[in-house]
């Protein structure tokens, strides 16, 4: 008697997880046949370009950020709203133009590819006129800093294509576009070229953030083509009196409202633990942001739509979040942890996808040593979607600064193509390929339902 008892017991003890585990695992299937079959993110992600770039406070940014509300209703989520919060209001106008005027040499003068750095002040009406002093990093600038008086400082610090991982070759080189214009004003410099920060060997700029020091006068900063780049540093060293004149009539407006767009699945048995996905609506307005961060976006609305597809009940709160100015600051990020952290609510894992739309190939996990156990264990229906690893690493900045939740992790798609597109002319929906955006749509809403379903 005592051994059917066991029996009974172990039956009914095992029996429901192993039925479970088996229809999870052919949701799974379900899920990739309607990611590859439907490719409803990659439809949604061609509406948004067609409203062009989205720089924070502008209004096109504004216009993305109700469609993208109204798209949410239409789609089924619940709880769809606009949480406001400030951001910076940066304006690019429609002066941008550089030209070398030799001295040395008979040669007409040239004009340059150049676009201003997102923050930058503009130059006079009738432009900057300099002679150029060209270093590879601030430490040769700090060498050299009694000829930068007066100069317009060209960093020519090249993307280091010898790293078999890209971000590493960006991180290396980024600094000199962020910073450049501070380091360049301690020593009386009158504006900054900085070489793009690009894996492309295009004349197209890269643009993106770069930041002033309040102590310090504040000079115009702007990215030039790599191809440009390359004959200005040849022409220096046959004719290094030549100078540069810029125009730019970009400008900083006072701070102005935006809005993140939150909706979401409610959870059927623990609806206070919320799951959040998203990515950052705001793009810079040099293309129309589509693998950053746009792709991001969609694919964050279509892993929930991929659960509903498929007839998922999640059993906690799967929150898609959408937000605004990760670009220039983090006014959505700050605002939507705030909210958080006042509420109480309880985050207990964030997935973020900001890395671009290639072929899946692992996630990048903030989190506790049996917390990456656990999710590892997950990798044989990871798989079925490409997903090769998850390993300790990095998130996002946007679900960075939510507090106190499990885990934070970053969707990591194949990246070697990424930077020949970000932050430039070249990021636009003709560049992705729907079979690799939405390979990651399936693989983060397989993700989304293992969190659902066992908890983190």
């Amino acid at each position: 008697m005592k051994s059917v008892l066991i029996t009974i017991l172990t039956t009914f003890s095992f029996f429901p997880a192993q039925t479970l585990d088996s229809l999870i695992n052919k949701k799974a299937d379900m899920i990739i046949k309607s990611a590859l079959t439907e490719q409803i993110g990659y439809q949604l992600l061609e509406e948004l370009t067609e409203l062009g770039g989205r720089v924070s406070g502008s209004a096109s940014s504004l216009s993305a950020i109700n469609w993208a509300k109204l798209k949410m209703e239409e789609l089924g989520l619940a709880n769809v709203y606009l949480q406001e919060a400030m951001v910076p209001h940066w304006v690019r106008n429609d002066i941008e133009s550089a030209e070398i005027r030799f001295k040395k040499i008979r040669m007409a003068n040239r004009s340059l590819n150049i676009a201003a750095l997102g923050g930058s002040i503009g130059t006079p009406a009738e432009g900057i006129v300099g002679n150029v002093l060209e270093v590879k990093n601030f430490k040769e600038l700090e060498t050299r800093k009694a000829e930068a008086k007066g100069k317009i400082i060209f960093y020519n610090r090249a993307f280091d294509n010898t790293n078999v991982n890209p971000f590493i070759s960006y991180g290396m080189a980024v600094d000199q576009r962020v910073f450049g214009a501070i380091e360049a004003s301690k020593y009386g410099a009158k504006a900054v070229i900085v070489r793009s920060v690009t894996s492309k060997p295009d004349n197209t700029p890269h643009v993106g953030v770069m930041r002033y020091a309040d102590s310090l006068a504040k000079i115009p900063a702007c990215a030039i083509g790599v191809q440009d780049a390359d004959f200005l540093s040849g022409m220096l060293k046959t004719d290094p009196d030549l100078q540069i004149s810029i125009k730019l009539n970009c400008e900083n407006l006072p701070e102005i409202m935006s809005y993140n767009v939150i909706g979401e699945i409610e959870g059927s048995e623990y609806p206070d633990e919320i799951i959040v996905i998203g990515g950052h609506l705001d793009a810079w307005d040099k293309g129309s942001g589509a693998h950053d961060d746009g792709g991001g976006c969609m694919q964050s609305i279509d892993a929930l739509l991929l659960l509903k597809a498929v007839g998922y009940t999640p059993k906690r709160t799967i929150r898609c979040v959408l937000f605004t100015n990760e670009e220039n600051g983090s006014g959505g990020a700050e605002a939507y942890a705030d909210s958080a952290l006042k509420s109480g609510e309880k985050h207990i894992a964030g997935i973020e996808s900001d890395r671009g739309l290639g072929t899946p190939r692992g996630f990048s996990v903030t989190a506790d040593s049996l917390t990456l156990k656990k999710m590892n264990s997950w990798l044989p229906l990871l798989n079925k979607s490409l997903i090769d690893w998850i390993r300790p690493g990095g998130s996002g900045a946007d679900i960075g600064k939510i507090k106190n939740m499990q885990a934070y992790i970053g969707y990591v798609p194949d990246s070697q193509r990424y930077f020949d597109y970000h932050h430039s002319a070249n990021d636009t929906f003709d560049v992705v390929h729907p079979r690799e955006m939405q390979l990651g749509s399936a693989s983060m809403a397989i993700l989304l339902m293992l969190i659902s379903e066992y908890g983190i």
